[in-house]
C-alpha cells in the first residue's frame, strides 16, 4: 500500500504541478465546477429527448438512477469509510485552483457520477447512427475531462479519480442490467399477453 500512495503522490504532483498552462487553468475550474457548466447537463438532456422521443424520458431516468447509486457509493459509503484527506491539505506546494470543503478525497464523486452518466448513456447511444455514436463519445471524453480536472486543480489523487471511474462503470451497467431484466421478465411478457388477447 505505501508504493501505491507514493506512486499516486508522484502522479499528482506530476499532474497538478508540472503538466499544467495557464491557459488551461479556466477550462479546468469550468469543468470542475458544476455551478459554472451546469447547463452542458441540460444540453445533454434535451439532445437525449429529441433523439430518443418518449424512450428517452426512460433514458435520462436511468442516467439519473445511475447517478444516485454511484454518488451514494463513493461519497455515502467510501469517503467516510476510508476517510483520505484531499491533497490540497495534505501535500506542500499544490496548484489549488477552487475553494474546496474540507471533505474526505477517496473516492472522486465527479469521476464516478460522470462515468456513470456517461457509461449509460454511451450503452444506448453508440450503436446509433452516426450524431448518436459520435454523442457517446464526447460524453465519454468529458467525463474522462471532469475527472482529470479534479487532480489539475488540486483536490484529487489520480487513485480516487480511478476508484471513481471503477464506481461509475459499474453502477451505470448494473443499473442497465437491471433495467433489462426486468424489461425481459415483467415487461415484455406482459406486453405479449395484452397483445395476444387484443
Amino acid at each position: 500500500m505505501a508504493l501505491i500512495e507514493q506512486v499516486d503522490v508522484w502522479l499528482f504532483r506530476l499532474l497538478n504541478l508540472r503538466l499544467v498552462h495557464p491557459a488551461a487553468d479556466d477550462l479546468m475550474v469550468f469543468l470542475t465546477q458544476s455551478s459554472l457548466s451546469g447547463h452542458i447537463l441540460l444540453l445533454v438532456a434535451l439532445f437525449v429527448l429529441i433523439r430518443g422521443g418518449k424512450s428517452g424520458v426512460l433514458v435520462i431516468v436511468l442516467a439519473l438512477l445511475a447517478l444516485g447509486l454511484s454518488d451514494f457509493v463513493a461519497s455515502g459509503v467510501l469517503k467516510p469509510l476510508v476517510q483520505r484527506v484531499r491533497p490540497c491539505f495534505a501535500l506542500d506546494h499544490v496548484r489549488l485552483l477552487v475553494t474546496q470543503p474540507r471533505s474526505f478525497s477517496f473516492a472522486s464523486s465527479h469521476a464516478a457520477n460522470s462515468s456513470a452518466v456517461a457509461t449509460l448513456l454511451w450503452i444506448f447511444f453508440h450503436r446509433g447512427v452516426l450524431v448518436e455514436k459520435l454523442f457517446s463519445v464526447i460524453m465519454i471524453l468529458y467525463a474522462l475531462l471532469i475527472s482529470f480536472s479534479r487532480v489539475y486543480v488540486g483536490v484529487h489523487y489520480p487513485g480516487d479519480l480511478l476508484a471513481g471511474m471503477v464506481i461509475g462503470v459499474s453502477s451505470a451497467s448494473l443499473i442497465y442490467l437491471i433495467y433489462s431484466w426486468v424489461l425481459k421478465n415483467f415487461l415484455q411478457p406482459r406486453l405479449m399477453r395484452q397483445g395476444s388477447s387484443g
